[in-house]
């Protein structure tokens, strides 16, 4: 259903009563199992920046005898990573009458009374937290498909670079579509990550996947007789799958394009945050008076920080 895009009144946005459901969905996996709008990593920039570093080639030909000079000097340098910060604004506007006439039914309707309770029993409240959760959807969203913007002028806005964009490295590509996927697809590139660094930790290596995908992955790997098991990483209850390189968590998401498999070790992906003095990382601000309404804006500045791209990797399969 469309919202609206002006002050709540008791004329755009009435009262009725029962139990309130949510026609759409919130849940943010991704953001949600690496810190949310609140856990992170807190930055005084409006970018975030971090260095990769890697090793020679393991040799079995580099020992040496006695009393050698050393002669051969190596240095392993440092690669810059940069990702930009991105704005978050949203506001809400909410006439005092509706703040009132919490017990009013429908538009124009006749008082209601539900026993001691109101729903919504504070109607500021109920938009806030409803912009919170459209703020932490559009953040999941960013954070897997964005696309790297760092303007040089205040004239467009920043934005982050998603997950996808990212990776680099570890990419591959299927002529199968997701119903004729084969385990051969998935442990290629699962085996590409692992020789470059990746998915070593146990508890958070992770493949996104949406829905789909996700079914391609139980035909595949899920046999009979055997049972899934749970694993809950950041707050978040995920499906695992064994394969030849160890249990992956499977984490579902609506905000993945449905040609896309992400093989992802989470623990090197956090939130970045520009914390504002005195206010916070994402925090609400009533906006100067000017009628007879409440005026709330929602604020904050996050990015992604996605550590070594070699530790992730990316499947395309053909669409259809």
């Amino acid at each position: 259903m469309p919202g609206i895009t002006e002050m709540a009144t008791t004329y755009n946005c009435p009262n009725y009563v029962g139990e309130l459901f949510a026609a759409s969905p919130e849940d943010t996996p991704l953001l949600s199992s690496i810190g949310g709008l609140t856990g992170g990593e807190s930055v005084d920039s409006t970018t975030v920046g971090w260095q990769v570093t890697d090793l020679r080639d393991a040799a079995d030909n580099r020992q040496r005898v006695e009393g050698a000079d050393a002669t051969t000097f190596e240095t392993r340098t440092r690669t810059n990573v940069e990702n930009v910060l991105e704005i978050h604004q949203e506001a809400v506007s909410v006439s005092y009458t509706k703040m009132g006439a919490r017990r009013q039914y429908g538009p124009t309707g006749t008082a209601v009374q539900l026993g001691s309770t109101t729903l919504p029993a504070d109607e500021l409240a109920e938009q806030l937290q409803a912009q919170i959760k459209q703020i932490a959807r559009d953040v999941e969203k960013t954070f897997i498909t964005g696309t790297f913007s760092k303007p040089t002028t205040n004239a467009t806005p920043r934005k982050t670079r998603g997950l996808l964009q990212a990776i680099t490295t570890n990419v591959a590509t299927t002529t199968h579509k997701a119903s004729e996927l084969t385990a051969s697809d998935v442990l290629d590139l699962i085996q590409k990550v692992w020789e470059n660094g990746g998915v070593q930790e146990t508890e958070t290596r992770t493949i996104i996947v949406n829905a789909s995908l996700k079914r391609a992955l139980t035909r595949l790997f899920v046999k009979d007789g055997f049972e899934q098991s749970d694993r809950n990483v950041g707050g978040v209850n995920l499906k695992m799958l064994e394969t030849d390189f160890g249990s992956f968590n499977i984490m579902l998401n609506r905000y993945m394009p449905a040609t896309k498999l992400a093989v992802v070790s989470l623990e090197q992906l956090a939130p970045a945050f520009l914390e504002v003095p005195g206010k916070g990382n994402f925090f609400a601000e009533p906006l100067a008076k000017s009628g007879a309404s409440e005026k709330v804006m929602l604020y904050g500045e996050i990015g992604l920080k996605y550590g070594n791209e070699k530790a992730h990797g990316v499947l395309t399969v053909a669409a259809g």
